[in-house]
């Protein structure tokens, strides 16, 4: 009987329990979810309620929305005006997708002397959360309220230049200028832009590019009377909090190569969602080769779903200060 070759009906088709079982995919999906989000600014600056109700690729959760309460005023003997609260419903598609797909021929297997897949998997987790936080961060633009960005921002005065690109990108916008000297009114002025859309304080966060966070640690808070704190960020390394946003540093955030200048974000966790999960991992025998395959899917969505509760200051760094 002649061996079937490639395209061949009968190649694969009565595997072995060896080439279709999976290898323990809970630990490995486990493990990968893990290191996922212990890397990833996207759970620290959105919520994940919605998490738990995604399941396969083209889900869609429908997120029902607080109405606002018309409040009226009240006169003695009056008939009182009814009102039937209504939301909108936002869409929240789980149609994005990524993965890998590694082969660890037996040959390297046998003489290596380290956990190939172990260390593979560690590496896929980084290499997707980069992925998926450089494709999340780069959707949040379009979805702010214009009150909270642009040169006249500020929903009550309108007083607030915050920058703002040109809606042809290839053209030049109007970036503000940014060095230590000025950092910290920009950071306020974002808090204040965030303060007349009535956004709580509490839970508030500022995701900034490491050049932001070098001119931080020049400026006036590198002393501790400034700071407040017993050890000056300026010795501790840590940027901690200013003006109610925790900061975190990314090195993600969208840019303007025409403006040299950079799309930096500040809210709340309630204005962004994002739900993600391990869809797929298994290993499994390869069927081109002698060797065992170790692949997974990361499936995620995310959606601004209250523009009100995100600002964007688009900035560039003063080259002579840095």
């Amino acid at each position: 009987m002649a061996y079937p070759v490639s395209g061949s009906p009968y190649l694969g088709s009565a595997a072995s329990p060896a080439y279709s079982g999976t290898f323990i995919p809970q630990i490995w999906s486990g493990k990968l979810i893990e290191k996922f989000y212990n890397a990833t600014v996207l759970a620290a600056i959105s919520n994940t309620d919605y998490e738990g109700e995604i399941k396969n690729q083209g889900d869609t959760v429908n997120i029902r929305t607080k109405p606002t309460i018309t409040i009226n005023a009240y006169s003695a003997d009056q008939a009182l005006v009814v009102q039937r609260p209504s939301s909108n419903i936002v869409v929240l598609s789980i149609s994005n997708g990524y993965y890998f797909n590694l082969v660890e021929d037996d040959v390297y297997a046998v003489q290596s002397d380290i956990n190939m897949m172990s260390m593979w998997a560690d590496d896929a987790a980084q290499q997707l959360k980069i992925t998926i936080d450089t494709a999340v961060l780069a959707t949040i633009y379009a979805g702010i309220s214009s009150y909270n960005t642009g040169l006249t921002a500020g929903k009550i005065t309108g007083k607030f230049n915050l920058g703002a690109p040109n809606a042809n990108p290839t053209l030049a916008g109007n970036p503000v200028i940014m060095d230590n000297t000025n950092i910290l009114n920009y950071i306020i002025d974002l808090g204040t832009v965030l303060d007349e859309q009535n956004i709580p304080e509490q839970g508030r966060w500022l995701v900034i590019p490491s050049w932001m966070a070098g001119f931080i640690k020049k400026s006036d808070l590198r002393q501790v009377s400034i700071s407040g704190d017993g050890v000056s960020i300026l010795r501790n390394g840590l940027l901690g909090m200013i003006d109610r946003f925790t900061l975190y540093s990314s090195n993600l955030l969208p840019t303007s190569s025409v403006d040299n200048a950079w799309y930096v974000f500040a809210g709340h966790s309630h204005g962004l969602t994002f739900a993600s999960q391990i869809s797929k991992i298994e290993t499994l025998r390869s069927e081109q080769t002698f060797g065992t395959l170790l692949r997974g899917l990361q499936i995620y969505g995310s959606k601004v779903v209250d523009g009100t509760a995100i600002a964007c200051l688009y900035a560039t760094p003063n080259t002579g200060a840095l």
